[in-house]
C-alpha cells in the first residue's frame, strides 16, 4: 500500500469493500470501519461469511509450498496475543454510539470526542493512521458540505443520522464509498446531527460553482 492507495485494486462496491476485509488487504482504519458496519448491521455478514468459506476451500485446495523461515514463522505466532473470540467483539453495550471496534480503535466513546470547529455547523476529529487520514465527523441538521470530488478513496460509516447526495441516502450503519469518479454535496437530514466515521487515502477537490461553493462553506 502507498499512501495515496487505499489497495491495489478499486473498491467501488461494498461486496468489493467485503472480499478485501475477508482478504486482509484493507489497512487497520478501514478494516476497523468494515467490522463496525458489521456490528451495526449482522445480517451483512452472511456475505462475510460466504467469502470466508470460499477463501477457506481455495486455500484446501491450493498446492502445498514449503515454508520460508518455517521455525521463526511459529516462533511469531506462539509469542502474538491471542486473537479475540468474534463474539466478544460482537457485543454492543447498551445506548453506546460508537461500535466496540471503533471504540478499540479510538480509545474513546462519542461524548468524549475532542470535536474541533472546522465550519459553521461542521465539527472534525482527525488523525493520520496506518497512511490513512481518519475523521470523526459532526454535520448540523440540514447542512450541506461543499461539492468535492476525490484524489484517492474516501470511505464513511454513518454512525448516527443520514446525510443524503446524488446516489441517495446513507443512514445509520450504511457505508458511503466515493473515489475521483464520484461528484456529491452530503446535506445531512434535517431531524439530527450527521455523525459520521470517515477513512480515505487522498484529500478531496472541490467543485461547483462559486457561488454555491462560498454559501456552503459559510453554512
Amino acid at each position: 500500500m502507498t499512501e495515496t492507495e487505499m489497495v491495489h485494486e478499486q473498491i467501488d462496491t461494498i461486496d468489493a469493500l467485503m472480499a478485501h476485509y475477508v482478504a486482509g488487504s484493507l489497512p487497520e482504519p478501514a478494516r476497523v470501519l468494515v467490522q463496525s458496519h458489521l456490528e451495526m448491521k449482522p445480517d451483512n455478514r452472511s456475505l462475510v461469511n460466504s467469502l470466508e468459506l470460499l477463501a477457506g476451500e481455495a486455500l484446501e485446495n491450493a498446492p502445498e509450498v514449503a515454508i520460508a523461515d518455517r521455525d521463526g514463522r511459529l516462533a511469531a505466532i506462539f509469542s502474538s496475543a491471542s486473537p479475540v473470540p468474534a463474539a466478544q467483539t460482537a457485543t454492543r453495550p447498551e445506548n453506546a454510539l460508537f461500535p466496540q471496534a471503533l471504540r478499540a480503535l479510538l480509545g474513546f466513546e462519542a461524548e468524549d470526542v475532542p470535536w474541533r470547529r472546522r465550519l459553521p455547523g461542521f465539527r472534525e476529529y482527525s488523525l493520520d493512521m496506518d497512511g490513512c487520514e481518519v475523521s470523526l465527523m459532526w454535520i448540523r441538521p440540514g447542512r450541506a458540505l461543499p461539492a468535492h470530488t476525490h484524489k484517492g478513496m474516501e470511505l464513511i460509516l454513518i454512525l448516527d443520522g443520514a446525510f443524503n447526495d446524488e446516489r441517495g441516502r446513507f443512514g445509520p450503519g450504511d457505508i458511503s464509498i466515493a473515489d475521483e469518479t464520484v461528484d456529491h454535496r452530503p446535506v445531512a437530514e434535517k431531524d439530527r446531527p450527521c455523525i459520521a466515521f470517515a477513512v480515505s487515502d487522498g484529500p478531496v477537490k472541490l467543485t461547483g460553482s462559486f457561488r454555491q461553493m462560498i454559501g456552503d462553506l459559510i453554512g
